[in-house]
């Protein structure tokens, strides 16, 4: 339950502080004063988008701060879940600056966005008059039915979840090793061509880099022959006189002259060396030369190759290595789906035997939910009932299904629905959204707020009572009165019919000071709120309208009373 609210800097309210109380609290005052600015400081708080626009002109940040009452197990549960502080009170702040900062706190303790929605679901259910409208969605009443249906039905989500994830995973085996017989044949039709191909190209590691090695060779072969020639004549040169002859001569001077003096001696055995390693030079280029014969079919031939490669390369994986890792996949692969016919029939009877039980599961939802939906049914035509629309029917109809359906079901099983309304005897049942009124619309809502809303603390209702007024707007009173003995609630209104049953009455009022705007929220009781119901009928105060509103108010009272 709601306790209090402080706002401060949202929109046109400087700094208010509210007090809730249990039952029935209604928000009320003239159109513009501000009643949407409290529920806007409501959102905020439990985790709606902020914008700049909510922070007050002038201001440099906004704040609202929440207290509830935390008696409820699944709120404990979910802040023990968060690892925060479980207390009797559950206080929620939220800070918002015009530079876009925000700041949120729960217990006291910082907390992401994300956490705080997974509490305050928990805490309050806001319904406005664009909700009316989401139950005009066939998942959304799917939703509402699934609700009714209770803990039984989601089990069995959770159990058929997981066959289908188990569907899945089948479904990716049989389709690695390729699926039908057809399928698998073209496959390995593709693997056999990929896998020759390879072959064909016989790739070997290291081999690219020789080959470009050679080409480089070849197409500098003039260039090299040339160079060869010039250092075979330095050293060999035309006439016999070339490096190894000059050597030569100076060998056999020195070699004279050794017979004189001994210390040529020594020089003649360094030539003997520097003879003896050009003589091996020599040999070496002559023999390069013998054997150098570049042909340009060589190149061709050496280019062709180059360019087989590169195709492969490009075709499986970008180098060598890596095709021939393609194709030592692709064998592996092969050979899987040439052995594939026993695993692939043990695959396809896993899968047939996980299609029973997905549309046995399916079954027992759409059971589960006929029982529920048959007492929806009864309660909310009931609720019609009591907000003035005697004559209604409700019906939810399903659309049939077989096993051949069974590739479509999901984690919400295979059933699809439809609300059905009539409002008045004598006219056929039809979707909810081609013949329901707005206001018929606002109380259906209601109706089905009245008996779904005693699972959760606070129900607010934002203006659901627009587009009604004398008797139905009674009905729409005591029924908010009804759903505030187990539930406090929160209610904008307009109707004086529906103020009156208030347990604790709210004016939003609206005043200028020092030029600026601000709203206020104040509690009113006795004279106070006779005056407002007043000028709620009449727009004044006249004797009549006093009066008309001190027996409204009687009125409300007794007929609460009758209904604790």
């Amino acid at each position: 339950m709601l306790q209090a609210l402080t706002i401060q800097n949202i929109a046109l309210i400087e700094r208010e502080e509210i007090a809730f109380s249990p039952g029935l609290n209604i928000l009320s005052g003239e159109t513009g004063a501000g009643k949407s600015i409290v529920l806007d400081a409501i959102d905020f708080v439990l985790g709606a988008k902020a914008e700049r626009s909510l922070i007050r002109h002038g201001a440099q940040e906004c704040s609202v701060r929440a207290v509830f009452s935390c008696d409820a197990g699944p709120v404990r549960d979910a802040l023990s879940e968060l690892d925060l502080p479980v207390e009797d009170e559950l206080i929620l702040s939220r800070k918002f600056s015009s530079e876009g900062k925000s700041s949120i706190r729960i217990n006291g303790e910082a907390v992401t966005l994300t956490m705080l929605k997974k509490i305050t679901p928990l805490l309050v259910d806001i319904h406005g008059q664009s909700e009316h409208f989401s139950l005009l969605k066939e998942s959304n009443q799917l939703a509402l039915l699934d609700k009714a249906a209770g803990t039984g039905l989601s089990a069995l989500k959770e159990e058929l979840a997981l066959h289908l994830s188990e569907k899945r995973d089948i479904l990716a085996d049989i389709g690695a090793i390729g699926g039908d017989e057809a399928e698998r044949a073209r496959r390995m039709d593709i693997l056999r061509y990929q896998i020759d191909e390879i072959e064909r190209g016989a790739l070997k590691e290291g081999e690219e880099e020789e080959l470009l090695a050679r080409r480089a060779l070849l197409q500098n072969a003039e260039k090299i022959l040339g160079n060869l020639s010039e250092a075979h004549s330095a050293l060999r040169g035309e006439g016999g006189w070339g490096a190894v002859d000059a050597v030569t001569a100076a060998k056999r001077a020195i070699d004279a002259a050794a017979r004189f003096d001994e210390r040529c001696r020594a020089l003649s055995d360094r030539l003997d060396g520097i003879l003896a390693e050009l003589s091996d030079v020599e040999e070496e280029i002559s023999s390069l030369l013998d054997s150098s014969e570049f042909d340009e079919g060589d190149l061709e031939h050496l280019e062709n190759r180059l360019d087989e490669i590169k195709t492969l390369k490009r075709k499986y994986g970008g180098s060598v290595a890596a095709a021939i890792d393609f194709q030592r996949q692709a064998r592996e692969e092969y050979t899987k789906l040439a052995n594939s016919e026993e695993e692939l029939r043990a695959l396809n009877a896993r899968l047939a035997d996980c299609n029973r039980n997905i549309f046995r599961l399916c079954c027992r939802m759409s059971e589960l939910r006929r029982r529920a939906a048959e007492k929806l049914s009864d309660a909310v035509t009931e609720e019609l009932k009591d907000l003035n629309i005697r004559s209604a029917r409700f019906e939810i109809t399903f659309s049939p299904y077989t096993e051949e359906d069974t590739d479509r079901a999901t984690s919400l099983g295979l059933d699809g629905i439809e609300f059905l309304f009539s409002a008045n005897a004598g006219e056929p049942l039809k979707a909810l959204g081609k013949i329901i009124s707005g206001g018929e619309l606002s109380r259906f809502m209601l109706a089905v707020k009245a008996i779904s809303a005693s699972d959760i603390g606070t129900c607010i209702f934002d203006e659901i009572d627009a587009g009604i007024g004398g008797r139905t707007a009674v009905a729409v009173a005591e029924k908010f009165a009804k759903i505030a003995r187990h539930t406090q609630v929160i209610a904008v209104s307009h109707l004086a019919q529906v103020v009156a049953y208030a347990d604790r009455h709210l004016l939003i009022t609206k005043e200028e000071c020092d030029g600026k705007t601000q709203t206020h929220v104040n509690v009113i009781e006795g004279e106070a709120r006779r005056s407002e119901l007043a000028r709620m009928i009449s727009g004044g105060e006249s004797a009549l309208s006093l009066q008309q509103a001190e027996e409204m108010l009687r009125l409300a009272q007794t007929r609460k009373d009758e209904l604790t």
